[in-house]
């Protein structure tokens, strides 16, 4: 598993494979397939089996047109998981908007908060990462799933979404959240659509020009499906587009991408170990 040095983001050799427990029962990417607490903390074990160096848990769907779940029901799906993936030593993460979940998140374990909307849900969740001196992804966001999709009007994407994501920077930091705390996330799939991802996918290297970390979140998303479908022109299911995920892990990695969040591990662990061969990086 990763060393974790706080505030300091670890030192690796390969783009780390974060991998995706979804303790909600209405996910996209798994069907609620992890809703059940037990289900899930087997799951989050067998990621990290499969080569996950981080376990990202989150306890509310973010996929298009999903309404927000209770603080309380969020603290009561993810803590338990949290708490008993620590106790098995997984280097956990807390996938959540709300500073009050991410402060019991960390209470019980958890090593990086990881927020879709980069603080703008809670304004209370820079304060709280900067005093729990844990590393922070800030997504670029929008607006909340339920209308997100006509936020998705860009002239240049990877320009606003670069320009954006700075604002949210700077704001954190005044915060006090220290620079070495802080990963970006374009946010691939919120507020955009498929030629959006694309573009930003294609501009990474514009992104990391912020000088920050980047972790890339492109798994089991629409537009991966929308590029596959079928004659009948419908979209590949969620399910069925793991080798896309892989194709956009490797790339990614290829191209400095810190971090890939990812739903099947193992194909993507193996893929971030070829890429690092491929870029001269060497493999663990």
């Amino acid at each position: 598993m990763t060393t974790w040095s706080v505030p300091q983001m670890p030192v690796e050799e390969r783009c780390l494979v974060m991998g995706v427990v979804n303790v909600t029962p209405d996910s996209f990417s798994d069907g609620g397939q992890w809703f059940d607490e037990d289900a899930a903390i087997r799951h989050g074990l067998e990621l990290v089996r499969q080569g996950a160096d981080i376990v990202d848990v989150g306890g509310e769907s973010t996929r298009p047109g999903a309404a927000r779940v209770s603080l309380e029901e969020e603290l009561a799906r993810v803590t338990p998981v949290i708490a008993a993936l620590t106790r098995e030593g997984v280097t956990v993460s807390v996938d959540t908007m709300r500073a009050e979940v991410a402060q019991a998140a960390v209470e019980v374990g958890a090593k990086l908060v990881n927020d879709v909307s980069g603080g703008l849900a809670d304004p209370a969740m820079p304060r709280v990462v900067a005093a729990a001196r844990v590393p922070y992804v800030v997504m670029h966001w929008r607006g909340h799933s339920h209308d997100m999709e006509s936020r998705a009007v860009y002239s240049d994407v990877v320009t606003e979404v670069r320009e954006e994501l700075a604002k949210r920077v700077d704001l954190v930091l005044t915060e006090g959240v220290a620079p070495e705390q802080i990963v970006l996330d374009p946010g691939l799939g919120f507020a955009k659509n498929a030629e959006h991802n694309w573009k930003v996918l294609a501009g990474l290297g514009k992104l990391a020009e912020l000088g920050y970390p980047l972790l890339i979140g492109a798994s089991r998303k629409r537009f991966l499906g929308r590029l596959l479908a079928g004659p009948d022109g419908h979209p590949r299911p969620f399910h069925k587009c793991d080798d896309a995920t892989t194709a956009v892990t490797a790339l990614a990695a290829a191209a400095g991408a810190w971090c890939v969040r990812v739903h099947h591990v193992g194909p993507n662990a193996d893929a971030v170990r070829v890429a690092a061969a491929w870029t001269g990086g060497g493999v663990r």
